[in-house]
């Protein structure tokens, strides 16, 4: 792989390809779902798992928990075959960050160099939509995650919707599931409305007096939400990794123009949105 101009210059083109693929086909909420899947097994205690590119192995990708998202795996194989020295590790990470990006979303800081493993762990250290505040914290602080964190990052169920065929659960979270925003917030405070869904995790978020102040906070501050997000975002899609310090360098010589592309292409994507609703 090498951390050198060539790779920055491999993922930057990967970028690009990857905001083309994900506004064309509409797949932000999967690409998401992808990158934290393949993240949220990290275990910070025996330091396996993580943001390694193991999903992409049938054994883990046909776990219950990641059920259809061989959909994910498969689109991003038509950019990895244009960028093949990327790794998956970081190409599916890359994907979850433009997934959020394009919708509208902050802009999260990405530094590549994660390695592919081919070793993946043992079923079940994914969320279960069906538990409790107790489980979530059992999953997340499993990671290194903080209550902030696991708040933030559910916040991420803006995008997309449940299907009853891969979660048995169906609906959307929000009114606008392709439009990345606090509305997530918003609606749990709302209490149950028709035709939305709430998990069992979701209610538990204001069942939770430490989770629910952080609830109230990004349903009143979006930009709070944003920030927020934006860092327990980068904190997922790093675990276990240690950023090769030769990258950065190289990095920040690039960040005045992807913020500009990304700047242009939501632009172009919500546009695109309000005019097929219009």
């Amino acid at each position: 792989m090498g951390g050198n101009k060539e790779y920055v210059k491999e993922i930057e083109g990967a970028r690009r390809d990857l905001r083309a693929l994900i506004s064309n086909k509409k797949c932000a909420p999967i690409m998401l779902r992808l990158a934290w899947h393949d993240a949220g097994t990290y275990d910070a205690k025996t330091k396996t798992g993580g943001p390694n590119g193991s999903i992409r192995r049938e054994a883990e990708y046909k776990h219950a928990a990641n059920n259809g998202l061989k959909i994910a795996i498969d689109l991003c194989e038509e950019v990895k075959a244009k960028h093949p020295k990327i790794t998956y590790a970081d190409l599916y990470q890359l994907a979850g960050v433009v997934a959020v990006e394009i919708t509208g979303g902050p802009n999260i800081d990405f530094v590549p160099g994660r390695k592919d493993s081919m070793v993946s762990p043992e079923e079940g250290r994914l969320p279960n939509a069906n538990e409790g505040a107790s489980h979530l914290r059992d999953v997340f602080y499993r990671m290194g995650l903080t209550d902030r964190d696991i708040v933030a990052l559910s916040g991420g169920h803006t995008l997309g919707r449940s299907h009853r065929e891969r979660s048995g659960f169906e609906g959307p979270w929000t009114k606008d599931p392709l439009k990345f925003d606090n509305s997530y917030f918003v609606e749990l405070l709302k209490g149950d409305s028709e035709g939305l869904l709430k998990l069992p995790t979701d209610k538990a978020l204001v069942e939770d007096p430490e989770f629910q102040r952080y609830v109230n906070l990004y349903a009143k501050d979006e930009d709070a939400f944003f920030r927020d997000y934006a860092a327990s975002h980068k904190k997922l899609s790093e675990l276990g990794f240690n950023p090769p310090s030769c990258l950065r360098p190289i990095l920040k010589k690039t960040i005045i123009s992807v913020a500009v592309a990304s700047t242009v292409a939501i632009l172009s994507y919500l546009y695109e949105i309000n005019r097929r609703i219009e």
